[in-house]
């Protein structure tokens, strides 16, 4: 029997599928990548662009209320033209105008304030979750989100009920005889309100990154700390609250970024009188119809905001890249 005939007898023919060509794994991995850039593209990018067009237009008294309006029918002459007629007044009069200056300085403070707050309430709660026993993580887990099933604008209106001079917080600390029932409280309709409503709305958004990084500690760090002679204050500040660094800054910067642009709040715990950058977006856009300058702050808010996130992420791949 020759040598041809005993290989096919013990092994047959090959498989089908061994002789169908393999799909490069090159292409799998581009479609991968790809994937998060086309959705940045077609939901960031792309509206962004919309946005900084419409805030180097001129505001008109038509539909849509701004000048020049540049479409793909007017070709390479209309685009020189839209080019041209391109202006910067718009970004100046938010330099002039101190109402703009002010309702962005208020709102950064409103926002740290908040976010200042919110991690000093959330970063214990945290730390009891993650200390918590296994089976009771989940429940504690479920209480933490529970808000989320319920409206933000419902909550909000409660809390209208609750600070209002004949609310909910005046009769309860007036039934403790802490305060004259003739003489409530009056923090309705004012930042000290705006930060209340920020807090409690946001508070979820810091407890759950930093229980995501307290749970993973490893408790024999905390265990050789103490058995070395650390006291547990000693042991908190110098291995607990280091290692739960990247949890602190994800929760700052997820109530942080939205708190400084936040309108529903303002506008109803926070009165005529509260300044923010959210509230005069929207004026802008609706009773004064002026689009250009509401797209020039749109697009200022966007720079104050991208700005440090990208120096700080450029400052930690420094950091990471540098040999231990």
């Amino acid at each position: 029997m020759t040598q041809r005939a005993v290989t096919d007898r013990n092994f047959g023919e090959l498989p089908a599928a061994e002789t169908k060509p393999t799909v490069s794994p090159n292409r799998g991995r581009l479609v991968v990548v790809a994937a998060p850039y086309l959705w940045l593209a077609s939901f960031f990018l792309l509206p962004f662009l919309i946005v900084f067009k419409i805030s180097l237009s001129v505001p008109e008294l038509a539909m849509p209320p701004y000048s020049p309006q540049f479409t793909t029918q007017h070709g390479w002459q209309g685009m020189t033209e839209f080019l041209g007629a391109l202006t910067l007044e718009n970004y100046w009069r938010l330099y002039e105008d101190p109402l703009y200056v002010a309702s962005y300085l208020s709102s950064v403070r409103i926002a740290a304030i908040s976010t200042f707050i919110t991690l000093l309430l959330g970063y214990p709660i945290a730390y009891a979750m993650a200390r918590a026993p296994k089976p009771w993580q989940p429940v504690l887990m479920i209480g933490v989100v529970l808000p989320f099933f319920s409206s933000l604008l419902i909550r909000i209106y409660a809390w209208i009920g609750i600070l209002k001079p004949e609310g909910l917080l005046n009769h309860f600390l007036a039934w403790l005889g802490l305060i004259d029932r003739t003489n409530p409280i009056d923090i309705f309709n004012s930042e000290t309100a705006v930060i209340i409503g920020i807090v409690y709305s946001y508070l979820p958004f810091m407890i759950l990154p930093l229980y995501a990084t307290l749970e993973k500690i490893d408790i024999s760090l905390l265990e050789a700390a103490q058995d070395l002679g650390c006291t547990p204050t000693g042991v908190f500040w110098r291995i607990t609250f280091p290692l739960s660094m990247p949890g602190v800054i994800a929760g700052s910067l997820l109530v942080f970024i939205p708190a400084i642009g936040e309108y529903v709040i303002p506008d109803l715990l926070g009165g005529s009188e509260t300044l923010m950058i959210g509230k005069q977006l929207v004026n802008e856009f609706y009773v004064n119809r002026d689009w250009p300058a509401a797209s020039a702050v749109a697009v200022v808010l966007l720079i104050v905001l991208v700005v440090p996130i990208a120096c700080y992420q450029k400052i930690l791949e420094r950091r990471l890249a540098q040999p231990q």
